[in-house]
């Protein structure tokens, strides 16, 4: 009896001590990844690409390359009466030309999710827990689907922490931890449109990729956007018309210095 009792007494301790364990783990907050603070700033390599609409003559892609900085500017509250920080992004074709302020954004820790809101688009950048393979829908306060929307590409993302706590690489700055946010990659279609007959293809398609990754303590330091669609041209609209061919654009923001 006594030797059941002291079993008992085992389990129990062991149980509890496992207990206290687990609730003393403490997932790192989103702000660790994305902080928000007056002066701080990220400066990036830019290229942005170009999709030119060449009809069904094949796609053709021009790379421009620029700087750019975003700088935590002010507090401001949004429409919801909540404190957060507006963004001010510089520009420059390089380092020899002074800064141009050209746009303005704004950011918002929730407490547990990071709100982005650019060009009237808000989106969830990142979201507690940080977990590896942790996914929301980044995109949802976004209309994507009505007939007047100007960006339906963004239709059913999923953003997903895709590596967690990893070092990377980038050009002669080494980062000791990041986040990776894989956000969308899809196909639909064939991507070379270049055989056609008679000049008229008459098949749809498109390709779009998104991801990010964030650095502790940083922010933002790596962003690679890419989208484009193929309308097609059919035999019934008048040959002068332009309305088929490629359009998209593409963006790579690599981080080169930050405070």
């Amino acid at each position: 009896m006594r030797r059941s009792f002291f079993i008992i007494v085992i389990f129990f301790a062991s149980l509890l001590g496992a207990c206290k364990k687990s609730g003393n783990f403490k997932l790192e907050p989103v702000s660790d990844y994305y902080p928000l603070t007056l002066g701080k700033y990220v400066t990036y390599d830019l290229d942005s690409i170009i999709i030119t609409n060449n009809n069904s003559l094949g796609l053709i892609q021009d790379t421009v390359h620029y700087q750019i900085q975003y700088v935590i500017s002010a507090q401001q509250v949004d429409n919801l009466n909540r404190l957060g920080y507006l963004i001010v992004r510089n520009i420059r074709t390089d380092s020899t030309v002074p800064w141009v302020t050209d746009h303005t954004s704004f950011a918002l820790n929730t407490g547990s999710t990071i709100e982005f809101t650019e060009d009237n688009l808000k989106y969830i950048k990142l979201v507690e827990p940080i977990q590896q393979n942790f996914s929301w829908s980044g995109n949802s306060y976004i209309e994507t689907s009505s007939f007047i929307t100007d960006v339906p590409y963004l239709n059913g993302w999923n953003y997903i922490y895709d590596s967690i706590n990893v070092p990377i690489a980038l050009g002669g700055l080494t980062i000791d931890s990041t986040i990776k946010v894989a956000e969308d990659d899809e196909t639909i279609g064939p991507q070379d449109h270049t055989d056609t007959i008679d000049g008229y293809d008459t098949v749809y398609s498109s390709r779009t990729y998104s991801c990010e990754k964030y650095a502790k303590g940083i922010g933002l330091v790596n962003r690679n956007f890419y989208y484009n669609i193929f309308q097609p041209r059919h035999r019934q609209i008048p040959i002068n018309q332009d309305n088929f061919g490629y359009t998209g654009y593409g963006i790579i923001l690599t981080m080169i210095d930050h405070n």
